[in-house]
């Protein structure tokens, strides 16, 4: 930032005019420069704006604080806001002379027009009172002439309302006649006699029998003359359903006279629809003709027969009648089938060659059979409920095929029938649904498309009664499900929905699933699938399967098994290779009771969420039998530090901030070694078998129970948690026991440790007791070698077998470093003890020295210091083979600081010099 500088007197340019003249140039030819460059140069102005002193503008007529039709006091003064109040008020006063000064001189320029007003009005009442003469009678006139224009428009008014309501009744004369015209030509396309006929010749003309008539027309048309032929009649009639119902907008006698003949043609025209399509299906079908002998087919007259029968459901769909369609193709089709094939006895009975034969040609040698979808051994992971229409590809893999060089048709899922009357059955169902009704589910679908039936219900224009139903075809739910639906439940349901044998529900169950996806498969449309899915045919079958009963009696099943293997409440060790991964019965009961309620021989996916909290039931029913079979636990490293430490009244503290085990004073028996071991297997068992449950468990869930759950949406969880989380919490309470067992491991292979540390308090005496030898030691001691022996063989390091072998990837350096640090600490503590009974040892014999002379005391000084020296080299080597056992079992022995406390004690003095 510049500073101010000021002007100097001496110089020859003390304004410093020169600089100001050079800065401005500097400021204008940026200014240029921007412009030439094309930078808008607003911001700089608005900133130079900005930056300008207010402007005093002084009051006057033009203000617009002032010129308001509300004067706002306070916007007034803040605008004034640079002036203060006495020169406000005094330019006020000013501003209010000026107006008193203005107003005199506007006085003062219009007085005397002002004054001479009244003098030039004199007079102008006598010609105005002239003036108000006529226009009484100028009044009269116009109200007149207003009355006799207003009684012309009210005449002509009413002659209009008249043209237009003759218009109408005339419109409405024309489409009654419209009607009536209607009604005569559906009577007469018919065959329906006329109330004219009849009177004219009652006893001639009589209602000619249905079959009468289509005998007749059979022999002068052809069917499909006869299917067009109704297809038109049925145009005509929804054009007079029009017409009527234009009609119905006021009261007329004459249509509610011809109602009944409407009725009359709707009932003949539904009848005569009704035995066409029949009979267009019984040739369809291949019905019986000709003496009662079977008749074959050709392809041309299916196709032709195909067309009648689209014309007839278009016919349906035009009138609406969509359930006639749908009783005459189930009782045409279906019900015979149905009363032929299931029945009370069908799965005891002998497989019949007269099952509905399958379209497909029959080759000279058996095909090779495929892959089974419903098999007494299912696959391990079981199907999960999807859609049949994700897709359009088959995803059952047994289907009928042909010979590889005929042509295969497109049909049903098939499923393996393979020692299963139930599969054979649903099989037979599954190959009729698809030869003889298939095909007219998807005409029926592709005319409901075309014409937009399905949307007619949400905009009012369904012409026909629905019976509350949707609009539309719903062969597959009304006919097929419907019929196939309730002869299952009615004929087998009390062989398919036994719960009693859980073995045969299940495949019952799965077998029927499967069925069910197959007969979905054949459906034309989602639609179809869905409209299926919500027939009450479709909800009671599905209440008839006894879910809860059957899992009950599987939870009964799984449970006994598993209580009965946990009624021993002790870890007892178990190597055989069957338990594996785990090493007790109990825990591998556990995993198989979990196993097996996701099995595919037990699991249904309508009952996972049952399933599910009986897996999290197991599994903590599993960590209530540790609970139970555990010993009893010491309390940890610490707690036992502080305790002694208390006992002690802490006058022995450790050179170390962590808190030491209890100082052992003697080495422990064979009776506390033998129950050490005892702990350390129990101890080992347990960590294993979690450890083992818990990457089971996991495994399990990422391979299988992940995908065979629904969505966290749809699942019955405990208060909204997910499934991952609730296992997360169930393996968690498992595995939280490990850190504790893991702690009484340590404390029991560190106390096993520390006793061969006891070793240490007898190397001052062997060295005294060795005096004459002046051999220095090259060589750690031999208790260095036993410090680890048990930490050793409990993760089988240098031997065959341990309590702890299947550990030593995840534990061995986490429980080594443990022992390692209690070890080191009480080879301080050791140590610290070793130095302080050397230093009383000092003192006591440089007391007795004063009693001796001081000759020949030289040699015995030498000797003591050379004792020193021997055990002080002992401690080294002891502690460096220390340190070299630590690292074979994957200590960091130099980032620990005990261990470094430990070096500098056994590297110092015994003794201290002073």
């Amino acid at each position: 930032m510049a500073t101010v500088r000021s002007p100097d007197a001496t110089s020859r340019d003390p304004f410093e005019l020169d600089r100001l003249a050079e800065e401005l140039a500097a400021r204008e030819s940026q200014h240029k420069l921007k412009q030439l460059n094309g930078t808008n140069g607003e911001e700089d102005e608005l900133t130079a704006a900005e930056h300008d002193l207010p402007l005093y503008t002084p009051l006057s007529h033009d203000d617009p604080h002032l010129s308001a039709e509300t004067f706002d006091v306070e916007q007034f003064l803040l605008s004034r806001a640079y002036t203060s109040l006495p020169d406000l008020r005094t330019e006020l006063r000013d501003y209010l002379a000026a107006l008193k000064e203005e107003l005199v001189r506007l006085i003062n320029d219009d007085y005397e027009a002002f004054i001479s007003l009244s003098t030039d009005l004199r007079g102008e009442g006598t010609r105005l009172e002239a003036l108000q003469r006529p226009l009484a009678d100028l009044k009269t006139k116009v109200l007149e002439s207003r009355h006799t224009l207003q009684g012309i428009q009210d005449e002509t008014k009413q002659k209009l309302d008249r043209r237009a309501a003759i218009r109408e009744e005339k419109a409405f004369l024309h489409l009654l006649l419209k009607i009536s015209e209607s009604i005569t030509r559906l009577e007469s396309l018919l065959l329906i006699s006329s109330p004219e006929d009849e009177d004219k010749e009652p006893s001639d003309v009589v209602a000619m029998p249905l079959a009468t008539r289509a005998d007749t027309d059979a022999d002068d048309r052809s069917r499909g003359n006869r299917a067009k032929h109704i297809a038109r009649v049925a145009a005509e009639y929804t054009q007079l359903l029009y017409h009527v119902s234009r009609a119905h907008t006021e009261p007329c006698a004459f249509i509610d006279e011809s109602q009944w003949r409407i009725d009359r043609i709707k009932s003949t025209l539904s009848s005569d629809l009704d035995h066409l399509f029949s009979t267009t299906l019984g040739a369809l079908m291949g019905g019986k003709e000709h003496g009662g002998r079977p008749t074959k087919v050709s392809d041309i007259e299916k196709s032709k027969l195909y067309a009648d029968v689209t014309e007839c459901l278009r016919t349906y769909d035009v009138l609406g009648l969509w359930r006639d369609a749908e009783d005459n193709i189930r009782r045409e089709v279906l019900r015979e089938f149905i009363k032929k094939t299931i029945y009370p006895g069908a799965l005891s009975a002998p497989r019949s060659p007269i099952v509905p034969h399958t379209p497909l040609p029959v080759s000279g040698r058996a095909p090779s059979p495929a892959p089974p979808q419903t098999a007494s051994l299912p696959p391990r992971t079981p199907y999960t409920p999807f859609t049949a229409f994700a897709s359009k590809q088959n995803p059952f893999e047994f289907t009928l095929h042909a010979d590889a060089s005929a042509t295969s048709l497109a049909s049903a899922a098939i499923l393996d029938e393979t020692d299963d009357a139930l599969a054979a059955l649903y099989n037979a169902v599954l190959r009729f649904v698809d030869r003889d009704v298939r095909r007219v589910m998807e005409i029926a679908e592709a005319v409901c498309a075309k014409s937009g039936s399905r949307t007619r219900q949400g905009q009012g224009q369904v012409t026909g009664g629905t019976d509350g139903q949707a609009p539309g075809f719903e062969i597959m739910a009304n006919v097929v499900w419907a019929e196939v639906g309730r002869a299952l439940m009615d004929e087998l349901g009390s062989v398919i929905f036994a719960a009693g044998k859980p073995d045969e529900f299940r495949k019952h169950h799965e077998t029927t699933q499967a069925f069910i996806r197959a007969l979905e498969f054949l459906a034309p449309s989602v639609e179809s699938v869905e409209a299926m899915r919500k027939h009450i045919v479709f909800a009671a079958f599905e209440r008839r399967w006894q879910l809860p009963v059957y899992f009950q009696l599987r939870w009964k099943e799984i449970v006994t098994k598993l209580e009965e293997s946990l009624v021993t409440t002790k870890l007892e060790r178990n190597t055989t290779k069957a338990l594996a991964p785990f090493v007790t019965p109990q825990a591998a009961a556990v995993f198989d009771a979990v196993r097996a309620s996701w099995s595919a021989e037990v699991f249904i996916p309508e009952l996972s969420a049952r399933f599910w909290r009986f897996t999290l039931q197991i599994l903590s029913r599993y960590r209530t039998w540790l609970d139970k079979s555990l010993p009893p636990l010491e309390p940890p490293p610490k707690v036992a530090a502080a305790a002694a430490a208390a006992e002690r009244g802490g006058s022995m503290a450790s050179p170390t901030a962590r808190a030491s085990t209890p100082v052992p004073t003697e080495a422990a028996s064979a009776e506390s070694i033998a129950a050490d071991e005892a702990l350390l297997q129990q101890f080992a068992t347990a960590v294993t078998d979690i450890k083992a449950m818990e990457r089971q468990v996991r495994k399990l869930w990422m391979e299988e129970l992940s995908v065979m759950l629904p969505d966290t949406a749809q699942t019955e969880g405990e208060q909204g948690v997910s499934p991952q989380e609730a296992l997360k919490h169930a393996i968690s309470s498992l595995t939280s026991l490990v850190p504790t067992l893991l702690n009484q491991i340590v404390l029991i292979l560190a106390r096993r440790a520390c006793d061969a540390l006891l070793s240490m308090r007898s190397i001052p005496s062997q060295f005294r007791a060795m005096s004459s030898s002046k051999r220095m030691p090259t060589e750690p001691s031999y208790f260095v070698s036993l410090i680890f022996k048990h930490t050793k063989a409990f993760f089988a390091i240098q031997t065959v077998d341990g309590p702890g072998a299947a550990l030593k990837d995840d534990c061995l350096r986490p429980v080594a470093q443990e022992v390692f640090e209690l070890v080191t600490q009480r080879y301080i503590y050791f140590l610290s003890a070793m130095k302080k009974t050397e230093e009383s040892l000092r003192r006591l014999k440089k007391g007795k020295k004063s009693a001796y002379s001081l000759f020949g005391s030289s040699s015995r000084d030498d000797d003591g210091r050379a004792d020193e020296e021997k055990i002080r080299t002992q401690m080294v080597l002891d502690v460096d083979a220390f340190g070299r056992e630590a690292e074979s079992l994957g200590v960091a022995v130099q980032e620990n600081a005990a261990y470094r406390s430990l070096v500098e004690m056994a590297r110092s003095s015994l003794t201290d010099d002073s």
